[in-house]
């Protein structure tokens, strides 16, 4: 980082893109150096909720990269002693040291280190580093690169050629809205993938891998904001379930590449209404 970008610190938005990777690599290069490795895992909520020394580590070090530049920044993280109510106004970071930390526990690749910059309630940056996977996501309301190169949604408009992804996780009583979700995509769309991290789906449906994800149920800001703002600026649409505009807060996402969305609407309203 140059003098004149410390000194300035995140007083605009280019700086604030600089600090969301430079804070999102220092995180990611954390937890790469433990993946694969004997780390201990313990269990939060639940079987599948869980978390260990690498989570409180990499956040560790992107919220201590975060302060190096903004003394004063709100910080929203899934680990540790960060707030996680996200304010309405001023400037606030949301982390997310390991999406996907069961997949990282069972040593596949696909997690990320993620940071994503507000301002007033609306997302002005955010990175999504794979580093297992050598890939890293950066965007502002101007574009999205994927490792420099300039990247968008696809342009796939025929839902039998589609790729759509089930994200986030439907907990034991959910199972059956679970069972119609698969379901719905398998009936509607040329294939499903499962990825295991919101934020990495997210990522590679703004990079033009996916054509859409989408959830039933609310997810926290941390899986979510970083995401869902790459895939706007990478010219998609995410919404919620009623095809209004998605807030972090807001119950489903339903994400696209903008060519068929209300197929996928359909998808994830199907889902939800179907009785079994």
């Amino acid at each position: 980082m140059s003098e004149e970008f410390i000194e300035h610190r995140a007083t605009d938005l280019d700086s604030r893109a600089e600090i969301a990777v430079a804070s999102a690599r220092a995180g990611a290069e954390v937890a790469v150096e433990l993946f694969r490795t004997a780390v201990e895992v313990e269990h939060k909520s639940g079987k599948t909720d869980v978390v260990t020394r690498a989570d409180r580590r990499a956040q560790n070090a992107v919220v201590d990269r975060i302060r190096s530049y903004d003394t004063d920044a709100t910080v929203i993280g899934e680990e540790n002693d960060a707030a996680q109510a996200v304010p309405g106004s001023g400037t606030v970071w949301i982390v997310d040291p390991i999406d996907g930390t069961n997949n990282f526990v069972r040593g596949n690749r696909n997690w990320a280190t993620s940071v994503a910059c507000l301002v007033d309630g609306e997302p002005v940056a955010a990175a999504n580093i794979l580093p297992a996977l050598g890939d890293s996501y950066l965007g502002t309301p101007e574009g999205v690169t994927l490792n420099g190169d300039l990247v968008s949604v696809s342009t796939r408009s025929d839902p039998d050629r589609f790729a759509v992804v089930p994200t986030i996780w439907w907990g034991l009583d959910r199972r059956e809205e679970y069972a119609a979700v698969l379901e719905a995509i398998v009936t509607r769309f040329g294939d499903l993938r499962r990825i295991g991290s919101a934020q990495a789906s997210l990522s590679l449906l703004a990079g033009g891998t996916y054509e859409g994800v989408f959830t039933t149920v609310g997810a926290p800001a941390w899986d979510t904001v970083a995401g869902a703002a790459l895939v706007r600026w990478a010219g998609g649409t995410v919404t919620d379930l009623d095809g209004s505009a998605w807030h972090h807060d807001t119950p489903g996402l339903v994400a696209s590449n903008g060519r068929a969305h209300d197929e996928l609407l359909a998808a994830a309203r199907e889902a939800t209404t179907t009785e079994r």
